[in-house]
């Protein structure tokens, strides 16, 4: 596998369009270094820890816990023990395996993403065990990024693992946004919807959030642990009626929503809550800051920049498919920029699942593009997933030019076929396309360029 530092930070040795594309792929990682964003927002000046404007006496704070889930606190968790050293007291971190760092004081637990496994219930334990112990004179800081849902699974009471998995995976293959997920995976939760802010209570709560969800609201990075739950029960149901899932969700999870519809189970904490008093919520990273660093690298390379959007969404095959008409656009009529041109944008798409094959919503977006750009010169398409993983694959995404679809053909691949099958993995395998990194250790969503050239 390749790794981060060999592919993309010491360059890679295609020429032109792709190895701009590696450059300008590497600056946005860089940008948002999980280590790198705890050093911007938090720092110890004596007795004094100062996290964003709130500045904290550490004489008065009896004991500091370390608590987290998701595919950037690894790294996240090495700065906090840089910083606090021995003032930890203890903590526990869950990420996903091989999201990991060597750590001394807090404990580290690999497990499963995107569907949460055995190892992701000890996490959790762990983390509610740190918890029931702390008081009104203790602090807990709270380490979450985007993958917190799945890596941190407590199943609320009458509900098992397998249940929050089935229907997890059933809302992911009916094509349902993170923010439909998270408000169902919200109301199975012990943690989730601003429960573990409920269970550190009276302790004072910090969470330092790397967000991998558009536009970077709280309540749903991570299902919000720690940040009131303006969803509801009732809203939980909606969504799995709305994707006809009625009949195919396990029959305790349907039980348990419409207990807590009827008002039998208690809801999560509500915005006018007097427990997130003591609650600080703090955006550490985001897409928009990775996709602001790439256009500033591409600006650097000689291309003229275009930010178009950082709140991208859809079908990732059609949004592929405006990606590449925009680069027609621009190679056929100078719209709506003259070339050398990058055209950037961030986000999240989803992939309603037809098929058997296998892939990601990067490859998606890619494939679409591909088949639009067909043929055109000096064009490239890329779509990226910041933490390193596209869908259950190994690859991050692909990249795709005008000569994609003719190589494919002469291979005897035929691009209508496995992109009906969600098959891109393998097409893009064959073509040696795909963006390989391994893990990155952060997660701010997706970005997607098109680089009209060449460049001089």
């Amino acid at each position: 596998m390749i790794t981060v530092d060999e592919a993309l930070f010491a360059g890679k040795p295609e020429e032109g369009l792709r190895r701009d594309a590696w450059r300008i792929l590497a600056s946005a990682l860089e940008a948002v270094d999980p280590e790198r964003a705890i050093y911007r927002y938090l720092r110890r000046e004596g007795d004094s820890l100062v996290i964003g404007e709130k500045t904290y006496n550490l004489r008065k704070i009896r004991r500091i816990c370390i608590v987290g889930a998701g595919k950037a606190t690894a790294r996240m968790a090495k700065a906090m023990e840089t910083i606090l050293g021995d003032r930890i007291e203890e903590g526990v971190v869950v990420v996903k395996r091989g999201y990991t760092e060597v750590l001394e004081r807090i404990q580290l637990v690999e497990a499963g993403h995107p569907l949460p496994d055995e190892s992701g219930v000890k996490g959790a334990e762990a983390v509610l065990g740190i918890l029931q112990k702390t008081g009104e004179e203790d602090l807990v800081i709270c380490l979450i990024s985007g993958g917190g849902s799945a890596l941190l699974p407590a199943p609320a009471e009458g509900l098992t693992l397998e249940d929050k998995v089935r229907v997890t995976d059933l809302l992911l293959r009916a094509g349902a946004t993170i923010q439909e997920l998270n408000t169902v995976r919200k109301h199975l939760s012990r943690l989730k919807g601003g429960q573990l802010a409920r269970a550190a209570a009276p302790a004072q709560v910090v969470s330092l959030i790397l967000s991998d969800v558009i536009g970077n609201p709280l309540d749903v990075i991570a299902s919000g642990p720690t940040v009131p739950d303006p969803t509801t029960y009732e809203d939980a149901l909606r969504i799995v009626e709305r994707y006809g899932l009625e009949d195919k969700v396990p029959p305790g999870v349907l039980q348990h929503l419409k207990k807590g519809q009827a008002g039998e189970i208690p809801e999560t904490p509500k915005p006018k809550d007097p427990l997130f008093q003591r609650v600080q919520n703090l955006i550490v990273g985001s897409n928009e800051l990775a996709t602001l660093a790439a256009s500033e690298e591409a600006s650097r390379l000689g291309y003229r920049t275009l930010i178009l959007s950082t709140f991208v969404e859809g079908e990732a095959r059609e949004v592929g498919k405006v990606l590449g008409s925009i680069g027609k656009e621009i190679l056929l009529a100078g719209r709506p920029l003259e070339r050398p041109a990058c055209i950037l944008a961030g986000g999240e798409t989803t992939v309603t699942v037809r098929g058997q094959g296998r892939g990601g919503r990067n490859q998606e977006v890619a494939l679409g593009a591909a088949l639009i750009i067909a043929g055109l010169p000096s064009l490239l398409v890329a779509s990226f997933a910041t933490d390193g993983t596209d869908g259950p694959t190994d690859a991050a995404g692909a990249f795709v030019e005008g000569t994609t679809i003719e190589r494919a053909l002469a291979l005897g691949l035929d691009p209508h076929r496995h992109l009906a099958n969600n098959d891109a993995y393998p097409f893009f395998a064959a073509l040696s396309d795909l963006i390989l990194t391994g893990p990155t250790n952060t997660n701010v969503n997706d970005l997607m360029l098109v680089l009209a050239g060449p460049r001089s």
